[in-house]
């Protein structure tokens, strides 16, 4: 249970430190996107990658070129998926959702907050965490592809190019209650 062989030992030192090497190597080659954390299928490729490093070098079952080709083909999968979303718009939207405008002008989007599952508290909680005490000082608050958010304080009455791709921005002018 707590020791089988010097074996089982050696081969997990050395599949181990081949199997980093190569996802190190796979990873330097295809670039910092393959495991970024821009949304839920970044997210998805990471943990895919992890689980099978783990398998390759803990399961003796499973070869070491096995699993460099393994993580090669998840890696080649995400390189893949992610140079044609960038090219091919419906593929974007496939793989990739839009931001969500939670709070406009001090304001709560009710609806919104209610679709994306996110509480009052959790609202809160950014504003504080962006050094804000109250709402009505708080613009607008975006939740962002990869589940953080965004507090924006200042500038919302500028050209807002940077919220071009936020669900919710175009449908929610001054004035209008953004509900």
């Amino acid at each position: 249970m707590f020791f089988d062989s010097w074996h089982g030992v050696l081969r997990v030192l050395v599949v181990g430190t081949l199997a980093y090497l190569a996802l190190v190597a796979w990873l330097r080659v295809t670039g910092k996107r393959t495991v970024s954390k821009w949304n839920a299928f970044d997210l998805i490729v990471t943990i895919a990658l992890g689980s099978t490093l783990a398998t390759v070098l803990l399961t003796q079952d499973v070869a070491l070129v096995e699993g460099v080709v393994g993580m090669g083909l998840l890696i080649m999968l995400q390189y893949a998926i992610t140079w044609t979303s960038v090219r091919v718009g419906w593929v974007q939207e496939a793989v990739k959702n839009a931001p969500t405008l939670l709070l406009r002008d001090g304001k709560p989007c009710v609806d919104a907050m209610r679709r994306q599952r996110v509480t009052h508290g959790e609202l809160c909680a950014a504003v504080r965490a962006s050094g804000q005490a109250s709402l009505e000082g708080v613009d607008a608050v975006v939740l962002e592809t990869d589940g953080t958010f965004s507090v924006i304080t200042s500038g919302w009455n500028g050209s807002r190019d940077a919220l071009s791709d936020v669900d919710g921005v175009a449908r929610t002018r001054k004035g209008d209650g953004g509900n």
